[in-house]
């Protein structure tokens, strides 16, 4: 255990978190996505669901503002305009963390293209289905 850090970032998950670069990104996938099939890197996270995996990551991961895009979500098959509970749950949870990126809505093979591609793939427990985020690494800046 650490002073500051959520306890769910596990050695792993920080280890991982760190050697990211600047543009690098992580997914954080519900417990139903083919993580193992799609992943790079796999860091598993069974029995914790994916919102607070989510706040955690973002607690200390900042996001890329170098692009109009970084904080990407899945959708409900075929339904791109459908907001599941889960889904105002992950926007929520960035707007909490980075109120100034929106969490733009990825259909189908382009959701999964972009984890395939992605540097590290967290797989939770989430029971939820679509409960899945993409989050592009940014900078921390140097002080003034």
């Amino acid at each position: 255990m650490l002073k500051g850090i959520d306890p769910l970032l596990s050695p792993e998950l920080l280890a991982t978190l760190r050697a990211m670069g600047h543009g690098d990104e992580i997914a954080i996938v519900d417990g139903n996505y083919p993580a193992l099939e799609h992943a790079r890197r796999l860091v598993r996270l069974d029995g914790h669901a994916l919102v607070p995996v989510l706040d955690a990551i973002l607690s200390v991961m900042p996001i890329d503002d170098f692009v109009p895009e970084a904080i990407f979500r899945s959708v409900v098959g075929g339904k791109p305009d459908q907001v599941d509970p889960v889904h105002q749950e992950i926007i929520d949870c960035c707007a909490k963390h980075e109120p100034k990126v929106p969490v733009t809505k990825l259909v189908g093979a382009d959701f999964y293209n972009r984890v395939k591609a992605a540097h590290t793939v967290v797989q939770t427990g989430e029971p939820r289905l679509y409960a899945n985020v993409i989050l592009r690494k940014g900078v921390i800046y140097p002080s003034a």
